[in-house]
């Protein structure tokens, strides 16, 4: 089994609490993935701000416009401290190669990663939207996509690693949501699996909020899913 890395998702209300956590928490946690929610209320000095942590950051602003509007955007946020950075792979090949080109110029170390279904949706949600595809044959469409422009990172559930691995398994890398700890809560999503099942299905990374910073101790859950991972 390859490794498998843990990124806290910190989708939280204040700030100064995501700081309180992330300093709570310590090195044990090497990824924090920040999200529309703390990206809008704070802009780019936060991402500066948990940067000087320590941590690496893994920026999810899920982009999907038209090529030129989401490759100025690249451009933009290549400026900032991240390893990381997501599009809608729905956008199209081209919209995907167009930030790709412009990763590829100004931050190669930047991972890519076309999202493609969203853990919070089912086959019926997706049919509802006009996908007449399951959500596995969908997320298998637009794995095909994500490699034909170039794009190197894939988000997706876990449950579709199984699929996607033999196909893709050289060409990409795998940042799984939608993963839960024995025990916690499903909250809003519908495609989950354990931390140890998505390492074991080949996820390269895994991504985790609120069973971590709902904890009674959020250092202990993250010791926990650490040693789970290993």
């Amino acid at each position: 089994m390859k490794s498998c890395e843990l990124i806290l998702a910190l989708d939280m209300e204040s700030r100064n609490d995501a700081i309180d956590l992330l300093k709570t928490i310590g090195p044990d946690l090497k990824w924090v993935k920040i999200g529309l929610q703390m990206f809008t209320a704070n802009g780019p000095e936060w991402v500066r701000e948990v940067a000087g942590l320590g941590f690496n950051i893994f920026l999810d602003l899920k982009l999907h416009d038209i090529p030129n509007t989401v490759a100025k955007t690249v451009q933009s946020l290549s400026k900032l401290p991240i390893g990381m950075l997501t599009i809608h792979s729905s956008g199209g090949v081209e919209m995907m190669t167009a930030a790709n080109k412009v990763r590829l110029d100004l931050k190669p170390d930047l991972l890519l990663l076309g999202v493609t279904v969203l853990t919070s949706m089912d086959d019926q949600q997706l049919h509802r939207v006009g996908v007449p595809a399951s959500a596995p044959e969908q997320v298998q469409n637009l794995a095909s996509a994500v490699v034909e422009s170039g794009v190197t990172g894939l988000v997706c559930s876990a449950k579709e690693l199984n699929s996607l691995t033999p196909v893709f398994g050289d060409q990409l890398q795998f940042v799984t949501p939608g993963v839960r700890p024995l025990g916690s809560s499903a909250d809003d999503q519908k495609r989950i699996v354990t931390p140890a099942q998505a390492a074991a299905n080949g996820s390269n990374y895994i991504v985790v909020g609120r069973p971590i910073y709902k904890a009674d101790s959020p250092r202990e859950a993250v010791q926990a899913i650490n040693l789970e991972l290993s």
